[in-house]
């Protein structure tokens, strides 16, 4: 009974229906060569010939399609009903993104899909709106006469979440989309593998109509089903006729086979790590560091059966990238005591060490060190985030100490603070609103901005005056603050 149950399994996994077409299918659109790929189905072949095209190639010409072995009826195929373009799904409203609805009206979708995967946003204002801009539901571009290549614009969009490590935003911006999209599965099972939670992965694989996932996938989800004999059978069959690669199937081999589990064979892991290959290296014994691999890796370190030293750090990463609120990072520096000096631990006894001086209002010692440590890794915008709305506007003690505060406090651009004099390197003629493509506008303006964290004040001066000039006056104000501020918060005020 078993056999049969394990044949029929294999027997699934080799005659699996094609997939849906995937969005923007042709061209490459992300930026993420970590993702798996591991819901990636055949395409499905159809004819674009309408009547009065040209007629189509005869049988001389045409491969030879596979012809049905008898007249049985085949099986019922289901799939979901178009759900519109996705290019305007969204989780935030434009109102309360700050945006204009039409931003990206009059723009090219591929032009704004490279750009989107493309522009910098290090600076902590840039990064803020960068992730508006990502998840902000905007009408979808049109340009009259191009053709309309729907779900380009989304994907980037998705794409660019995932290299920031924002798997959450991501996650919820693909659900507002629907699942019924390969495309849009892959991303879903690969966050869903990145957070530990395999079972979900697989809970999705088997309840989304109309996915074909791949090989590996699939023996994967059968193991964490609890069909470990199905799993093999698929495997040793797949193996056998070359569906999965050598290197694949040694991994699943010792994924399946406990026998491997005190063999002392360490495993090469591939050049690019996916999802799939990283949970089950995790899941044979031999877990991967993540501070080598992309950022969005580092949310597997968030877990609670991570240590202290790899959620610190992990927790550090995805702050500078935006991906991890200030409020988190503050929670995960006080968990617990440091277990040792050096690096990560000094910030993290040092932010300990400032909780404790915030709550007695003695800050002469505490904000200075804390300052200090975070300056030095590049991480004082982290601190300014942290603690910069819990510091007093005026402290009448220690010089130094109430320089600080100032500095910390003007980063933010908090109420009671004076803002500090512009750079006068940033002044620049304010350029005539854009009537159209302002989307590209709007991008271009924040890589100039990004250009002062190489020292280029003049072309960051133009960045600023082209948000003025689309109307973003506050996030104009946040940079331009920033940057004036920005050689201060690099060193002592």
């Amino acid at each position: 009974m078993i056999e049969r149950h394990a044949l029929a399994a294999l027997l699934a996994l080799i005659l699996f229906h094609p997939a849906p077409p995937a969005f923007g299918q042709g061209q490459p659109l992300s930026a993420s060569d970590w993702l798996s790929g591991s819901v990636r189905g055949p395409q499905r072949e159809t004819s674009a010939w309408r009547p009065g095209d040209e007629p189509p190639p005869g049988p001389d010409t045409m491969s030879r399609q596979p012809v049905a072995a008898s007249g049985e009826v085949g099986p019922v195929l289901v799939t979901r009903l178009d759900q519109g373009n996705p290019d305007g799904a969204g989780t935030m409203s434009p109102r309360r993104a700050g945006l204009p609805a039409d931003l990206w009206a009059g723009s090219d979708p591929a032009e704004l899909s490279a750009l989107l995967l493309q522009t910098p946003a290090r600076l902590q204002s840039m990064q803020a709106l960068m992730r508006r801009v990502l998840t902000a539901q905007l009408a979808p571009p049109q340009i009259d006469g191009a053709p309309d290549p729907q779900g380009r614009l989304f994907m980037a969009r998705v794409d660019r979440l995932l290299d920031m490590g924002a798997l959450d935003e991501a996650q919820s911006l693909l659900l507002a989309a629907g699942v019924g999209n390969p495309e849009i599965f892959r991303r879903l099972f690969d966050i869903a593998l990145l957070e530990g939670d395999e079972h979900r992965a697989c809970r999705i694989m088997n309840s989304t109509p109309g996915i074909a996932p791949s090989f590996p996938a699939r023996i994967f989800c059968l193991a964490q089903t609890g069909d470990w004999a199905a799993a093999a059978i698929s495997l040793h069959g797949a193996e056998s006729l070359g569906l999965i690669d050598e290197r694949q199937a040694i991994l699943l081999t010792h994924f399946l086979d406990d026998a491997f589990v005190d063999g002392g064979e360490t495993l090469v892991p591939a050049d690019r790590v996916t999802p799939l290959e990283f949970r089950i290296h995790e899941a044979i014994g031999q877990p991967l560091p993540t501070s080598t691999l992309p950022v969005a890796f580092a949310q597997s370190d968030l877990r609670p059966n991570s240590g202290f030293k790899a959620r610190l750090e992990a927790a550090e990463r995805l702050a500078r990238s935006g991906a991890l609120g200030p409020l988190r990072l503050r929670a995960i520096y006080g968990e617990q005591r440091p277990a040792a000096s050096g690096g990560v631990w000094e910030r993290a006894s040092a932010m300990r060490t400032l909780e404790a001086a915030l709550q007695s209002g003695d800050l002469a010692q505490a904000l200075p060190r804390a300052f200090d440590e975070f300056a030095a890794a590049g991480m004082a915008d982290l601190l300014a985030a942290m603690v910069g709305a819990d510091l007093p506007d005026h402290y009448p003690g220690d010089t130094r100490t109430a320089e600080i505060i100032t500095l910390l406090r003007q980063w933010r651009g908090l109420t009671g603070t004076e803002p500090p004099e512009p750079a006068p390197e940033l002044a620049a003629d304010p350029p005539e609103p854009p009537q159209s493509a302002r989307g590209e506008a709007l991008l271009l303006a924040m890589a100039d901005i990004d250009a002062a964290l190489e020292g280029d004040l003049a072309r960051a001066g133009r960045g600023i005056a082209m948000l003025r000039a689309l109307g973003l006056t506050e996030d104009a104000r946040r940079a331009e603050q920033q940057i004036t501020l920005l050689p201060r918060m690099t060193g002592t005020p």
